[in-house]
This record gives structure tokens, C-alpha cells and sequence, in this order.
């Protein structure tokens, strides 16, 4: 009985109200557990929104990193960069070369000083230059530009630039600035052809018959290259030993082709760049006899003096030689038709030559030339054939004895 009245009072004692807020006690309880699950639920929201927002922090720095890396990364090899920031903005790359600055070739040829002139002709002088990178050149000043604009010398230029054979200079590319008007080839290492068969190579040349040869069929086939490889076809208007340029391995390239065309008129070529020097009885020489009526020089006009090229280096004699005893003649085309009349041909052979050729390699080379110099145009053999004709034994010989 007892027991039972103790569980009824504590029943009472739940049911009854409290002072403060008036409500049963297991409401207050029930409360209290609510609110606790509700701000634990918070905390955790909280904790995992801290956990995404730091997980998103690190994700996105080794991006940003990244980016900055690979902009501000250090090449392994420093002087292409090195290069880049000491170029002007003026430089820009072509197609097939390069604009030169002035600045650059000036310092590449040291203010274009005398010691490093290499050559000097109608067209300009020439100066052989190193670039920054080591790389050897030869800088052509050109001296009679025309006073052309900046875009047509470009245009011409470009034209010449494209140009690519084995037996043809290269042009790496130009300058023009102001009036300045200059091209930049590559460097041939051994001269020019003119000056192994003139120049002092002692008693004996070292220009044998078979390097002779080769060098004539290499010329050829960079002027056959120019005529018939091309479109527009290129002719050189000015073929002459000192234009062969020599590699130490006796390999021929053919320099200044396109230049007439680039510097003047066909017209006026000649007699504009020739009058009253002794080197235009030289460059004379070389012309076919047709420009004396047409003053055109074309194709057929290049196989002319192709031919006399040939007899040069056969003979080692000037094209024109007033060195000549008294009564002898001084004209190298007639010289040596007289002696190929005179069943001499063995006497036109350039007498510092270390051994002398075959009697039929000597008539095949010279029936070429005899070929070549036609007085009539027309009967004039195109480069391809004078190829074919150096390389092969299947034409007679009797015209030359």
C-alpha cells in the first residue's frame, strides 16, 4: 500500500507545474534533447561546408601554381631566349629568310669596314659578316638601287629569294632601310673561279681537269635551273668566272642571278654599269654580239657566255687579254677557233694544269663551247642540252680536230 502511494505522489510530482516556466518537467526535458540534435546537426553542417571550402582552397592553388610555372619557366638553353629579347622589332621572319636590321649587318661586318670588303663590281661591294649566332655571311651594298620604294625592292627580292639549287648561292635575306638596300647571302668559303684561274696559284694550278669539268657542268646546271626550272624563268644577264663561287670542295654556285632585273632595266643594263672601265671591256667580252643591235640579253644571250666560260677554264686565259704578245690575238672566242683550225686543240689547254685531259674528253668540252658562241642565236643549244652533251659521247667530233 505504501509502495503504491509513493508511485502515485512521484506521478503527481511529474504532472505538476513548475514555479519558473510553468510546464511539466518532461516537456522541459524533451526540449533541452531537441535543441542539443538540432545545434549538434549544425556543428556537423558547419564542420563539413569548412571541410569543402578547404578541400576547394588546395585544389585550386597547385592550378594557379601551375599556370604561373609554366609562364615564368627557364629554358634549358638560355641564348634562343637571349636572342629573342635582342632583336628589334623591326626583324621579322620570311618564308624562305630573314629582314636584317642595319644595326644587325653593321655589327656583323664591324661597321662595314675595308678589312672585310671580299668583293667589289657593278652591283655594290661585298662584305663578309658573322651574326650573333656565329653564322658566316656575305652582305651585298648594293650601290645602284634605283632609288626604288621599300615594297617593290621586296617584291623583286623576295622573287630571287625563293630560289633554291645546289649550284646557286643562297640568299638568307635583305635589309632595307632608308636608302640602305642590301642583300645578305650565304658565305661561299674557297673565292671565286676567276681568281683560281688568273690569280697567283703558283706553277701548277690546283684546278685539275676533272675539277674543271665538274665545276662547268655544276655552273650548268644551276643556269639550266634558272631557264627551265623556273616560271618566270630567270636569266643572269651577267655569267663570268668572278660570279662562280668556289665551296672548299671545288663545288660551283652561280652568284648575282636576278640582280639585273632587280637593279635596272634589261635595256640598259650593260651600257649603264660597264662604260669606261676596264672592267667593262671584260664584262664586253662575255656579251653576245646580238645585243649590239637588239640591247636585249635573254636566255640565249646566258649560253653565250656560258660558252666562253667554258673556254676560259679550259684555257686559263681572259675572255679579252691585251697581256698578249705583240701580233697575237687577244680575243679568247677567236683565239681559239683559230687553233681548233690549226688542228691545235691540245694548245689552248691552260698550261698550269697538272696533267692534260683525253684527247676526246678535250674535243667533246670544246665542241660544246664552239656550240655555245654561235654568232646566230637560234642555233644556240638550251642549258639542258649543253647538259646532255658534257655528260654523254653520242655526237660527232669531226668539227673539232
Amino acid at each position: 500500500m505504501t509502495q503504491d502511494s509513493n508511485s502515485a505522489h512521484h506521478s503527481d510530482d511529474l504532472s505538476k507545474r513548475t514555479v519558473i516556466f510553468g510546464l511539466h518537467l518532461w516537456v522541459i526535458v524533451g526540449i533541452c534533447v531537441g535543441a542539443a540534435f538540432v545545434l549538434l546537426l549544425f556543428l556537423i553542417s558547419l564542420w563539413l561546408a569548412s571541410r569543402r571550402s578547404a578541400s576547394s582552397s588546395k585544389t585550386s592553388i597547385p592550378n594557379l601554381s601551375k599556370e604561373i610555372l609554366e609562364v615564368t619557366v627557364v629554358p634549358t638553353d638560355p641564348k634562343p631566349l637571349a636572342q629573342i629579347l635582342q632583336k628589334s622589332p623591326e626583324v621579322s621572319h620570311l618564308g624562305w629568310g630573314h629582314w636584317f636590321t642595319l644595326r644587325e649587318l653593321e655589327v656583323a661586318t664591324n661597321m662595314f669596314t675595308d678589312e672585310n670588303v671580299i668583293g667589289e663590281g657593278g652591283y655594290g661591294i661585298v662584305y663578309h659578316g658573322v651574326l650573333t649566332d656565329t653564322t658566316h655571311i656575305a652582305v651585298k651594298n648594293l650601290l645602284n638601287n634605283r632609288g626604288q620604294a621599300e615594297r617593290e625592292f621586296k617584291v623583286e627580292v623576295e622573287a630571287i629569294g625563293r630560289v633554291r639549287h645546289k649550284n646557286l648561292v643562297r640568299l638568307l635575306g635583305y635589309c632595307a632601310e632608308g636608302a640602305h638596300r642590301m642583300l645578305v647571302y650565304e658565305y661561299v668559303d674557297n673565292g671565286n673561279l676567276e681568281q683560281w684561274l688568273h690569280g697567283d696559284v703558283g706553277p701548277i694550278s690546283p684546278l685539275t681537269w676533272e675539277v674543271r669539268m665538274d665545276i662547268i657542268l655544276g655552273t650548268a646546271k644551276g643556269l639550266m635551273y634558272l631557264h627551265e626550272g623556273l616560271e618566270p624563268k630567270v636569266v643572269h644577264r651577267d655569267v663570268k668566272s668572278s660570279n662562280i663561287l668556289l665551296d672548299k670542295q671545288w663545288n660551283p654556285k652561280v652568284s648575282d642571278f636576278g640582280l639585273a632585273k632587280l637593279l635596272g632595266s634589261e635595256r640598259s643594263y650593260v651600257t649603264t654599269r660597264v662604260m669606261g672601265t676596264f672592267g667593262s671591256v671584260l664584262m664586253l667580252s662575255y656579251v653576245a654580239p646580238e645585243y649590239a643591235s637588239t640591247g636585249m640579253l635573254n636566255e640565249r644571250s646566258d649560253v653565250y657566255s656560258f660558252g666562253i666560260l667554258i673556254m676560259e677554264i679550259i684555257s686559263g686565259r681572259n675572255p679579252v687579254d691585251y697581256s698578249r704578245p705583240p701580233g697575237e690575238v687577244v680575243n679568247l672566242v677567236d683565239w681559239l677557233k683559230i687553233m681548233v683550225s690549226n688542228r691545235n686543240s691540245e694548245g689552248v689547254l691552260d698550261p698550269k694544269m697538272p696533267e692534260k685531259p683525253s684527247s676526246r674528253a678535250l674535243k667533246r668540252a670544246l665542241l660544246v663551247a664552239l656550240r655555245c658562241v654561235d654568232p646566230d642565236a637560234q642555233k644556240r643549244p638550251k642549258m639542258s642540252h649543253v647538259i646532255h652533251m658534257l655528260q654523254v659521247d653520242d655526237f660527232p667530233y669531226r668539227d673539232v680536230s
